[in-house]
């Protein structure tokens, strides 16, 4: 990670054609695809022409981040699906991802959509903790091996993927924005565990999701990317417990609804609360 002088970042509309191909060079760089699974410049032209947003972040004068995602519709209502963001390993953590999120909403609030959808790793603790925790993100679909097999080295266990909805106007994502407060975290000591973090960071089976109990939780590892170089059998068990966790949970009703990066002792686990009720909007 490096260090980042905020008087020299900008985000701005990605317009001319040199800079989506810089895009494409970052894809390339931040997931390590081969170029097949490239999202092409030149498809990136008519798609901001009919409406698709394309925003960089840039340290001076070079790109290090990018959001791009373009309009669709869910429910015959007219929406904004985002289909990537990706920052340079070396400028995560500083709140360059955020940033491009709230330009994203801005754009899309300019053009009157009021609703944005992405798909995310559930497995990916830091990516849970921006989408709802930071940003305020609801999901209530699970997707099974979204993607299937890509040359990407992040998935080796598949492309299981949680569809979330920003809804840009609800009370909770301007509250979320306004301050960052969730439920306490102690408020999680009393609820049900689908799935728990192991004491060798294992998965260990928990509770059955039953719609009387009203919220569930489910662990992950804190770190799944480096579970993955260390033991991929492991980050492998992960996915298939996690899957199962999720898929039972939401066939049962349940929304989630929060996430939390719990301290254990000397580590930490994320945390996702699923409500039966769903989340307030």
């Amino acid at each position: 990670m490096t260090t980042l002088n905020f008087q020299s970042l900008s985000i701005r509309d990605i317009e001319d054609i040199s800079e989506m191909r810089a895009v494409e060079e970052l894809q390339k760089e931040v997931w390590g695809i081969d170029d097949r699974e490239v999202f092409p410049a030149l498809a990136m032209v008519p798609l901001r022409e009919v409406g698709g947003v394309l925003i960089g972040a840039f340290d001076g004068g070079r790109m290090i981040g990018f959001v791009f995602g373009f309009p669709g519709l869910e429910n015959d209502r007219v929406i904004l699906h985002s289909d990537m963001l990706a920052v340079r390993s070396e400028y995560r953590s500083l709140g360059v991802g955020y940033k491009l999120k709230l330009a994203q909403r801005e754009k899309a609030l300019a053009k009157g959509i009021d609703t944005i959808t992405w798909t995310f790793d559930p497995l990916q603790a830091l990516n849970a903790h921006l989408n709802i925790s930071k940003l305020g993100v609801v999901g209530n679909s699970y997707r099974v091996d979204y993607y299937g097999e890509t040359t990407s080295f992040l998935h080796r266990t598949g492309t299981d993927r949680l569809w979330v909805t920003w809804l840009l106007q609800s009370e909770r994502v301007k509250e979320r924005i306004a301050s960052g407060s969730v439920m306490e975290a102690s408020a999680l000591a009393e609820m049900p565990a689908v799935i728990r973090v192991g004491g060798n960071d294992e998965p260990v089976s928990g509770d059955e999701p039953q719609l009387n109990q009203h919220y569930v939780m489910i662990e992950i590892p804190e770190n799944i990317n480096m579970l993955l170089k260390k033991n991929v059998g492991l980050a492998v068990r992960w996915r298939e417990a996690t899957r199962s966790a999720f898929t039972k949970s939401m066939a049962a009703g349940f929304f989630v609804d929060e996430f939390y990066r719990v301290e254990r002792g000397e580590k930490k686990v994320g945390t996702y609360l699923l409500s039966a009720t769903g989340p307030a909007v």
